[in-house]
């Protein structure tokens, strides 16, 4: 059962990695929605949603396409 999906940033609409975006393009979703469910969550958890970014660009590769 091989899609040939992948989670990858993206390099063509990003604001600063592509990792919104990306995550967006992976599951269908709306990708201004998604920026803005992480903004509130990043606000509401005391700013943990930093890290967790910083760790999705260092482990999501970019999308060559």
């Amino acid at each position: 059962m091989n899609t040939g999906k992948r989670l990858m940033r993206s390099m063509s609409d990003r604001w600063l990695a592509g990792v919104c975006s990306g995550i967006a393009n992976y599951f269908g979703w709306d990708v201004a929605i998604l920026r803005l469910v992480y903004l509130l969550l990043t606000l509401c958890t005391a700013f943990s949603g930093i890290i967790i970014y910083i760790i999705l660009w260092i482990c999501m590769p970019e999308d060559n396409n």
